[in-house]
């Protein structure tokens, strides 16, 4: 099956035109910041204070109290959306891959960011901060955002903490971050605080495949890490996967309550769930799209 085929690209509209019916009417006004001179909307007054703009002197004001003051308006700015995709080799299990799943939510993601007049800007990692697609906005421009993610390849370790630093750095605007990635390395907490004292607006999409909860293994077994080529020989029995699987699911409602004492929006996504139903989600849970 094709990553991107046409199907899919109808179900992008659909995607975008769910997400205008679950926003119609929402106030936008967490968008807005008070600037200086022409707006959408007159805010409030402040004073007029050296090398400021004269034009934006309200001379009404002026003339009734002899005061200097500069006109203030609500000024609707861009949304920046930096969706952060983890390229690591252990993002290749599955069927489908983890890595194709995660390609199709951050494009159907991006597709909705485009039509609304956001900025969406995508880079990969792993052990090191990846290429970039620069921000870009326009529906038009959802083909760059296929192009890229069709070029994209999983491979290499993880190192999220590291690769976040480096993504802060590069970064001159704030917005939100969508880090989507399976969290196969326990430095990721230390990345998502990164972006948080760097106000950025974390999400977390973690990928998440049902055979890893629950492998079809038995017996003597050799196991092999993904991304690092360790082997470790396991006998495998019922016991053993039980506890494996308790395991497992621990881990996974630790990330979910990491997120949740730090106000982090977090979303399970196992690939055996349909890309379009987590996309709904997300939209219905509020904040992404205004």
């Amino acid at each position: 099956m094709q990553l991107f085929d046409e199907e899919f690209l109808k179900k992008l509209e659909y995607l975008h035109i769910v997400s205008r019916k679950v926003f119609a009417g929402a106030a936008r006004a967490e968008r807005h910041s008070t600037k200086v001179g022409q707006g959408v909307e007159f805010a409030d007054h402040r004073n007029y204070a050296a090398g400021d703009d004269l034009r934006y002197i309200d001379w009404n004001v002026y003339g009734r109290l002899d005061r200097l003051l500069l006109r203030l308006f609500e000024e609707e700015e861009d949304l920046w959306i930096y969706f952060l995709l983890d390229a690591s080799a252990s993002m290749a299990f599955g069927t489908p891959p983890k890595f194709d799943y995660a390609r199709r939510v951050v494009a159907a993601l991006s597709y909705v960011g485009l039509a609304n007049l956001d900025r969406v800007s995508i880079s990969s990692f792993n052990d090191t901060l990846g290429t970039r697609l620069d921000p870009t906005r326009g529906k038009g421009q959802i083909f760059k955002v296929l192009e890229f993610l069709r070029g994209a390849r999983a491979q290499g370790r993880t190192a999220t903490a590291q690769s976040l630093q480096a993504f802060v750095h590069r970064s001159k605007r704030r917005g939100l971050a969508v880090v989507v990635s399976d969290l196969y390395d326990p430095a990721y907490e230390e990345g998502l605080n990164f972006l948080r004292f760097h106000r950025f607006d974390p999400y977390v999409i973690h990928l998440a495949d049902p055979a890893e909860a629950h492998p079809a293994l038995k017996g003597d077994v050799e196991l092999v890490d993904a991304e690092t080529g360790a082997l470790r020989a396991v006998t495998v029995t019922p016991r053993v996967l039980a506890r494996y699987a308790r395991a497992h699911d621990a881990w996974l409602r630790r990330a979910e309550e990491f997120a949740r004492a730090h106000a982090v929006p977090y979303f399970r996504a196992p690939t055996d769930v349909p890309f379009e139903e987590l996309v709904l989600r997300i939209f219905r849970a509020g904040g992404f799209v205004k």
